[in-house]
């Protein structure tokens, strides 16, 4: 059995009167298929600019500023302290993973704000210890107040020497753990922010 055999010419071409004229480009803005004269024909702009937009600018370098870094550092201890020494005194124990976030703001605060001087990382570990120092002596603090029915201000403020003594009997080694890792915390999320 033999199988027809196509017509010569491709079935799928159009007329060839209904084609372009001969010598012109079909894709081509203009009728002679060249770009107009001082235009480049590949689309880019004469000034060499992108003419589909503009890439955003590279960002600026972020200058190391100590002074804001420090400052974001400190408020950043006393809001953390606040917290942490709330939480400890609301559950009655101490944290781990709270001493880490302790001390993780506070360097995240440093490395952002003051960018990636090498002091900032070593600041942000001494307030993350002042901090969690803090936060344990106002958690103690809030504990008491429950127990004493009195107002936790009271007790730092006006008994501030015994609230001292009743951390140093308190602490263990889980305590100078809490701060070594709220240090080390804040050191190294000084050192990410501001890379």
């Amino acid at each position: 059995m033999s199988q027809p055999v196509p017509p010569p010419g491709n079935p799928f071409a159009q007329d060839a009167a209904a084609q372009q004229p001969a010598g012109q480009n079909p894709y081509a803005q203009n009728p002679a298929g060249q770009a107009p004269a001082g235009q480049n024909p590949y689309g880019q702009a004469p000034d060499g600019q992108n003419p589909f937009g503009a890439y955003p600018p590279a960002p600026e370098p972020r200058r190391a500023n100590v002074g804001l870094g420090i400052v974001a550092a400190v408020v950043a201890a006393l809001v953390t302290a606040g917290i942490y020494g709330a939480v400890m005194g609301g559950i009655e124990r101490e944290i781990g993973w709270a001493a880490i976030g302790v001390g993780f703001v506070i360097g995240l605060a440093a490395g952002k704000v003051g960018g990636s001087n090498p002091v900032l990382p070593v600041v942000s570990a001494v307030l993350s210890l002042g901090a969690v120092y803090v936060g344990q002596l106002v958690g103690i603090a809030i504990v008491v107040a429950k127990e004493l029915n009195v107002s936790a201000t009271d007790i730092v403020f006006q008994e501030f020497g015994l609230l001292t003594q009743a951390w140093s009997e308190g602490k263990d080694a889980m305590t100078f753990l809490f701060l070594a890792i709220a240090a080390f915390a804040a050191f190294s999320g000084a050192k990410k922010a501001a890379a």
